[in-house]
């Protein structure tokens, strides 16, 4: 969760300005017969900059950012020997998992059935662990005495992957979880996708495991293969969100669109939380691809329907995601971790969590807690952050950040209060800024009346 599990193919711009990974890397996306590297099929990206041709294309790892977490780089016309394919082949089947997930799961049935006092967990492997490998990992930190409550809270057990350039898995802190099962319960579904958010799909289970009446069921697609070791093949699919691969082939994905399948008419919803240095592009291909899987389970079922989405992410992305999907809207909800030292509720000003929940159901739907402070405006027919207030120019509450916005009237629009309009500029923006000029264009082309996304140079990608 929040986001999710490896922070993807290069940063996300901050303000969503161009979607570009850091450098001037253009991502042209999946293509077929791409070559792989441990975290499947690597992306095709081009090397841009403003106002000259386009560059030399490569491919490089979907997940890792950081070289020095995956070095897979392949120029795309490049003749690789067969030599080193070999070798490549060698070095993927070394780097996956020492135990299949099929393993994992008996691995399971076994450990719940040793009494408590030699149940183990090895804390530097991220393993439980059965009293024949004690002796393996002797010098190891470990805990012991483990309990059914914590197996059926792994998110809790397991340390959080934080570094922030491969890893960056920050957990929902208990009040925001709580209140997405919730709201999906009184939504009326009942399944749930659990795309990277492990802390909902564990929530779901222990429920689903205790209490006799409850309906709802999930199936968590994470990157994070030590989840493995808890989840039945039913209920977990090793999967990057950034290239749609399932790393358990056709199998994992057929267990998906199994689930996908509404059996008795229960309504499924997906409910995702990215690493927020994901590549806005790449997460919203495979997203419709989940999308589509959606549609083709039930033929004719869904017509022209999407299938009911919340994309957890920063309100400072909200343009990139309303490009890929016109049809969402941004939720004032403010979401928050219980490992992120700034994603926490109750701050105030800029200290408030800028997590917001994009959906693609009506707004009036997505009731938020009064008791946050969140109130309806009539006007918006949507609930909305108590700073928020309506702006009758605008005719629309427009803050995105939790504080009283204010309109600019040369700007035509409302702006955060710190911003005051820049002549030099003409348009607002921090009072210390630096003027920048206003007739940039493209960061392809160098043209000016459209952004690198929609550049006509790279169409033809």
């Amino acid at each position: 969760e929040g986001g999710g599990d490896m922070a993807a193919g290069g940063a996300g711009d901050r303000e969503g300005r161009c979607g570009a990974a850091a450098g001037g890397l253009a991502l042209l996306g999946l293509a077929p017969g791409a070559p792989s590297c441990p975290h499947g099929p690597a992306l095709l990206f081009v090397k841009t900059s403003q106002g000259k041709e386009e560059g030399r294309r490569f491919y490089a790892c979907s997940a890792c950012r950081d070289r020095k977490d995956c070095n897979f780089f392949q120029w795309e016309d490049e003749k690789v020997s067969e030599t080193r394919l070999a070798a490549r082949e060698e070095y993927n089947r070394n780097h996956q998992p020492f135990f299949t997930h099929r393993q994992n799961v008996e691995r399971y049935k076994n450990f719940v059935l040793l009494p408590l006092s030699k149940r183990r967990f090895c804390q530097e492997c991220q393993q439980l662990l059965l009293p024949d490998e004690w002796e393996k990992h002797s010098d190891h930190q470990f805990l012991c005495d483990i309990s059914t409550a914590q197996l059926k809270s792994p998110s809790r057990l397991l340390y959080p992957l934080e570094n922030k350039k491969t890893n960056a898995q920050y957990l929902f802190a208990d009040r925001s979880c709580q209140f997405l099962l919730d709201l999906i319960i009184d939504l009326g579904f009942r399944r749930v996708l659990s795309v990277g958010t492990p802390r909902l799909h564990e929530i779901i289970q222990s429920k689903a495991s205790q209490e006799e009446d409850f309906r709802v069921r999930s199936l968590l697609l994470d990157i994070d293969f030590r989840y493995s070791q808890f989840y039945a093949e039913d209920e977990f699919c090793h999967y990057n969100m950034f290239n749609h691969y399932f790393f358990g082939g056709e199998a994992a994905r057929e267990t998906c669109r199994k689930f996908l399948y509404q059996h008795n008419g229960e309504r499924v919803i997906m409910v995702t939380d990215p690493p927020f240095g994901g590549l806005v592009e790449a997460l919203a291909s495979s997203f419709k691809k989940l999308m589509a899987m959606w549609k083709e389970a039930e033929e004719g079922g869904h017509n022209s329907q999407e299938m009911p989405t919340f994309w957890i992410f920063p309100y400072f992305f909200e343009s990139r995601i309303l490009e890929f999907f016109p049809s969402f809207s941004m939720m004032d909800y403010q979401v928050d971790y219980d490992n992120h030292a700034l994603y926490k509720h109750g701050k105030t000003g800029r200290r408030q969590s800028p997590v917001r929940i994009f959906t693609n159901l009506t707004p009036s739907m997505i009731v938020l807690p009064v008791e946050e402070g969140y109130r309806f405006c009539t006007m918006c027919q949507r609930y909305v952050s108590s700073g928020n207030q309506h702006c009758e120019i605008c005719n629309s509450c427009t803050s995105k950040d939790g504080r009283q916005w204010k309109h600019c009237v040369l700007c035509k629009k409302c702006v955060k209060p710190s911003w005051f309009h820049c002549s030099n500029c003409n348009c607002c923006a921090l009072r210390n800024h630096t003027c920048e000029k206003t007739d940039a264009g493209c960061f392809v082309c160098g043209k000016a009346g459209h952004k690198r996304s929609t550049c006509p140079s790279l169409s033809h990608a």
